[in-house]
């Protein structure tokens, strides 16, 4: 098994939970709301208010989290660097979702237009 491979299994098993506090302090801390992360959740995954705390409640892994999502059919359209990855050139479909995932509230985070980060939607 390659650190990739682990890599992916790892991030896998974390849970949304777990990063959702993260989320929300990296977008306060720039001047953004956590209304407006969860505008962008919802764009990706489909996941409105309710969900998303009733997932954080349930502590669901981020695998569980993107099985239960539709994910957004304009998310190929998320192009760019996030941990040090291209997130379009993931080959791992669960890593990949978590990464558009990441970049999108890094976009939000350092101020991009909602209509921008939301890919014209």
């Amino acid at each position: 098994m390659n650190d990739t491979t682990k890599h992916d299994e790892r991030i896998g098993k974390l849970t949304f939970a777990a990063v959702y506090p993260m989320y929300v302090a990296k977008v306060e801390k720039k001047g953004r709301t956590k209304e407006e992360l969860h505008q962008v959740i919802e764009w990706l995954t489909g996941f409105d208010d309710n969900k998303i705390q009733g997932l954080i409640q349930e502590n669901v892994t981020f695998e569980q989290f993107f099985q239960l999502a539709m994910i957004n059919p304009n998310a190929h359209l998320i192009t760019g660097i996030i941990c040090g990855y291209r997130v379009e050139e993931i080959e791992n479909p669960l890593t990949q979702k978590i990464r558009y995932l990441d970049k999108l509230v890094d976009e939000l985070a350092k101020g991009r237009k909602m209509e921008k980060i939301l890919r014209g939607s």
